[in-house]
């Protein structure tokens, strides 16, 4: 009977509901700017010039994404960990991307528009690890409570990705669309929008002290616990392979044998939709699996994706076609059981005074430099498996190469990782 009360006290508040809309409204917002653009980009550049962007361009192109995520992430959270409030760095980061989105959909030069998209995407980019530790500072439990924030972007990131599908169905006489830049249209209204509602959130001062060490520096002491270097080094290397999805499923969706699918972007929210029925359940997988095997899992559906389109690829045989759709649909299970439950365990470990540069390292290493070796990687290997006479890529090797990688990185995690219930030591 004495242990009862023990047991109260442990019960965290629940989540204030006034919070948890505004929170919810800044998750939708940010991944709907991301979602307006980022899937259709190698379909929207082929049809501008396929001669001047190649494969090997749009891979490039694809990478300065990721190379903002390299650099300015880790210049951005430090700042928020030790002078500025993060509400206002996102307000201003988001003013900054509105216009900047919106010249890109007027570009039609493949270098002005790699340059224009590189500042973008060191405007954009931190603004993820931002959200994030917005998010993990008001909540009263991050396991229980981000996945139900976190499924909001989900929803924006299809929302938009429909719209999108829309507007590009609407064609002219010459069976081209009549706002073939709303991508980018869209997601410079979206970016504005979260700009002005960023001034709205609440207020998440610093928790660092201006005299402290650069928290960064301190983030990386996080990687002297094995088990979390081991988590850290293999979601590098299968950030990797994850490039080779969102690069280039849109176009073998587009140019695939026995696919030719118009209405890419709404086919593609297959995963998203996965993503949203299961992302409210990441609690009790969390719970009833821990953090080891939910991660675990989420890893191998990846190889599994990449393995059912290398097989319908090569099987050549459009009845097989489903086997594409569980691909798409094996997103929401990639995404909630590794990258959402990673964000949470980077929150897990990571001390208070150094979480927003615990995220940006995350961040930094998955989103940058991975998803940059990715793009690069992925963007030459089209490239290579591409046919000269015919321009057809074999999509079969094309596929089967990640799915291998994958396999391989969950061999190592179900190996050397252990999970503990304590914070890294820094």
């Amino acid at each position: 009977m004495a242990a009862a009360p023990a047991a109260s006290i442990s019960i965290k508040p629940p989540l204030d509901m006034t919070l948890r809309l505004k929170l919810s409204v800044m998750m939708f917002l940010q991944f709907a700017i991301w979602g307006a653009w980022f899937v259709i980009l190698g379909n929207y550049l082929k049809g501008l010039d396929p001669q001047k962007f190649t494969d090997g361009v749009i891979g490039g192109i694809y990478g300065t994404m990721a190379l903002g995520t390299i650099f300015s992430p880790l210049i951005v959270g430090q700042i928020a960990d030790r002078f500025f409030a993060s509400e206002k760095l996102m307000a201003v980061l988001h003013f900054a991307g509105a216009g900047l989105l919106y010249w890109m959909g007027h570009i039609h030069e493949p270098t002005t528009f790699y340059f224009v998209s590189l500042v973008y995407a060191l405007v954009y980019s931190p603004t993820l690890a931002l959200s994030n530790s917005i998010a993990f500072a008001h909540v009263p439990d991050g396991n229980r409570d981000f996945p139900g924030l976190r499924v909001l972007g989900t929803v924006g990131w299809i929302v938009v990705n429909w719209i999108v599908g829309l507007l590009l169905t609407f064609k002219t006489s010459a069976n081209t669309p009549v706002v073939p830049n709303a991508p980018f249209l869209l997601g410079s209204a979206c970016s504005l929008a979260l700009g002005a509602f960023s001034l709205v959130l609440p207020h998440t001062p610093p928790p660092g002290k201006a005299g402290d060490a650069f928290p960064f520096l301190k983030a990386i002491g996080l990687l002297k616990d094995f088990s979390f270097a081991v988590f850290f080094g293999v979601s590098f290397v299968i950030t990797i392979v994850l490039a080779f999805y969102y690069g280039f499923t849109g176009l073998y969706l587009e140019k695939g044998v026995h696919l030719s699918v118009e209405s890419i972007t709404p086919v593609m929210t297959i995963g998203q939709f996965a993503e949203l029925l299961l992302l409210p359940f990441l609690p009790w997988f969390l719970k009833r699996w821990g953090m080891k095997w939910v991660l675990a899992f989420g890893m191998l559906c990846w190889g599994i994706r990449y393995g059912l389109f290398s097989i319908y690829a090569q099987a050549d045989a459009v009845a097989l076609y489903p086997l594409v759709l569980i691909g798409i649909a094996l997103h929401g299970i990639c995404f909630d059981f590794f990258f959402a439950a990673g964000f949470i365990h980077v929150d897990n470990k990571a001390p208070a005074d150094i979480r927003g540069s615990g995220q940006a390292l995350f961040t930094f290493l998955t989103y940058g430099v991975g998803m940059w070796l990715g793009n690069m990687v992925s963007g030459q290997l089209a490239d290579f498996l591409t046919n000269p006479s015919t321009k057809a890529v074999d999509w079969g090797m094309f596929w089967m190469l990640p799915a291998i990688g994958v396999l391989i990185c969950f061999a190592v995690f179900i190996v050397f990782f252990r999970d503990s219930q304590r914070k890294a030591e820094v």
